[in-house]
């Protein structure tokens, strides 16, 4: 008996509303509330021309014909941001080599310039996942990753 009561008296304390808020108060109050998030992407050489000498196969494969033929292999890192809808997103970007990259999502383009760190705003306005990539033709379609934006419903 002291059992049966003891979790009713556990159930009553955890039930949604006890009367002491209005109706849908507690909705509200855990409502998702849009952050300010940090993120720093880096450039980063995967595959390059510069390496043929330190990896013989990359002679032929940097060479007219080849596999990698007027391409470079380069990388964001992270390649892949999660952030919810509503965020401020402040991104920094490492571009620690001297190539020239970019960084292109839908409605976002900011210039990479070689040897620099850059800084840009993003609000993240709806969910979905959004493709970023670097625009610069060569380094096309491998410098590229995803932006998530989850629903701000899902985090409630």
């Amino acid at each position: 008996m002291i059992i049966i009561w003891l979790a009713l008296i556990s159930v009553g304390a955890c039930s949604p509303n006890d009367g002491s808020k209005p109706d849908g108060a507690l909705a509200a109050s855990s409502a998702y509330a849009p952050r300010t998030r940090e993120v720093a992407i880096t450039t980063v050489p995967l595959l390059v021309k510069e390496q043929a000498s330190v990896l013989p196969f990359l002679k032929e494969d940097f060479s007219k014909g080849g596999v990698l033929d007027g391409k470079e292999v380069y990388g964001f890192s992270p390649s892949m941001v999660t952030v919810v809808e509503g965020d401020t997103v402040h991104f920094t970007f490492i571009n620690p080599e001297d190539d020239v990259h970019s960084f292109v999502l839908p409605d976002l383009v900011v210039p990479l310039p070689p040897q620099k760190i850059t800084t840009a705003t993003y609000i993240a306005k709806r969910a979905g996942i959004f493709p970023f990539v670097c625009s610069v033709i060569s380094h096309l379609p491998m410098m590229s990753g995803q932006l998530v934006v989850l629903s701000n419903n899902s985090m409630r």
